[in-house]
This record gives structure tokens, C-alpha cells and sequence, in this order.
């Protein structure tokens, strides 16, 4: 309604419950289909407990074996990239429009 008081705490609790149980759905649905029996998660969204406790209880009921990595190596690689895009940059570095993404490119290849 227009004008009313948002709690915000209670807004992003409600968004994270949201994405956790499609996430966790999606993920359970495709290991039925395609028959996995592990399921891994990585990067930085593999450090929400909602999303690991989730998770883990969706895989213990189904029987699936679950991974995931410690907190300290849930780094997001948004700081590395940046990082190095800065020194490629005051070293001259530019690129033009046309510039696509390689996904498997190793710093400093071209």
C-alpha cells in the first residue's frame, strides 16, 4: 500500500527465504532427473547459512550427498577481478566495444 511502513529486516529475511527455496527446489529437481546422487555449492553464495542449511536439509531428506566449501573460500572474485583490471588499466590496457568474454582466459592472456 502506498505510504506504509516497511520493515526492511523482515523484507530481506523474505527475500532471502524466497531465493533459498527456489534454488534449493531447482537443485533438488534437477538431481531426481538426472539421477546425482552429490550436489556441490561454491562462491560466494555458498557462504548464506540459509542457503547451506537449506541445502543440507533438502539433500540429507533425498539421500544426496552434499559439499560445500568452509566460509573463508566463499570469496566472491569480483575484488580479484577488479583488482587486476585496475593495473591492467594504469598500465595502458583498453579494449574496445567489441570485447567478449572468455570464461577460462588466465590473467594476463589476451
Amino acid at each position: 500500500m502506498i505510504g506504509e511502513e516497511i520493515n526492511v529486516a523482515d523484507l530481506a529475511a523474505s527475500f532471502q527465504s524466497a531465493v533459498v527455496d527456489v534454488l534449493v527446489s531447482h537443485t533438488m529437481d534437477a538431481a531426481k532427473e538426472y539421477g546425482f546422487k552429490k550436489v556441490a555449492i561454491a562462491g560466494g553464495v555458498a557462504s548464506n547459512s540459509a542457503l547451506r542449511k537449506g541445502m543440507s536439509l533438502a539433500c540429507e531428506k533425498a539421500g544426496i550427498t552434499f559439499y560445500y566449501p568452509s566460509p573463508i573460500y566463499c570469496t566472491d572474485n569480483a575484488a580479484m577481478i577488479g583488482t587486476a583490471a585496475y593495473y591492467e588499466y594504469i598500465n595502458g590496457s583498453r579494449a574496445g566495444w567489441d570485447l567478449n568474454a572468455v570464461p577460462n582466459l588466465k590473467l594476463g592472456e589476451r
